[in-house]
C-alpha cells in the first residue's frame, strides 16, 4: 500500500524565512508560530484553545525588535495572495479574522501584514531591520 506524502508549503516557506533570519540576522529575536500549519489532535486542540486569546489570530512570524517607530514586526505567511485582483481581501472567514487581528496590531503600534512569497517577506524583513 502506497502512502501519500503530505506537502506543507506554508510551513516550508516559514522554514525558509527562519533560516534566512538565522543566517542574515543572527542577533535578532524572533518567534515563529506553527499551530496554523500543523494538525493537532483533539486533545491538543482543546488544550491550545484554553490558552489563546479568543478571536485573535496570531501571525506566523514575529520579529521582536523595535525598529522604524514600530514595537515589533508581524508577518502572516501565505503560499498565495490573500487578495483579489482588485486588491480586496478574498472572501474567507479565516483570512478576515487574520486581517482583523493584524489591524488591531497596527493600531497598537506594530507593523503587521500578509506576505506570500519568500522574496516579498525578505524585502519587508530587510527594510525593517536595516
Amino acid at each position: 500500500m502506497a502512502y501519500k506524502i503530505r506537502s506543507y508549503p506554508e510551513f516550508e516557506l516559514q522554514v525558509q524565512i527562519c533560516k534566512y533570519l538565522d543566517l542574515q540576522y543572527p542577533e535578532i529575536l524572533y518567534s515563529s508560530d506553527t499551530i496554523g500549519s500543523i494538525r493537532l489532535t483533539g486533545q491538543q486542540a482543546g488544550r491550545n484553545s484554553k490558552i489563546q486569546k479568543k478571536g485573535f489570530k496570531m501571525p506566523d512570524l514575529t520579529i521582536h525588535e523595535p525598529k522604524k517607530g514600530y514595537h515589533a514586526l508581524y508577518i502572516e505567511l501565505k503560499v498565495e495572495t490573500p487578495y483579489k485582483l482588485d486588491g480586496e481581501l478574498k472572501k474567507d472567514p479565516h483570512l478576515k479574522g487574520q486581517a482583523d487581528s493584524m489591524e488591531l496590531l497596527r493600531q497598537k503600534g506594530y507593523w503587521a501584514d500578509f506576505r506570500w512569497t519568500f522574496e516579498e517577506a525578505k524585502k519587508v524583513i530587510d527594510w525593517y531591520l536595516n
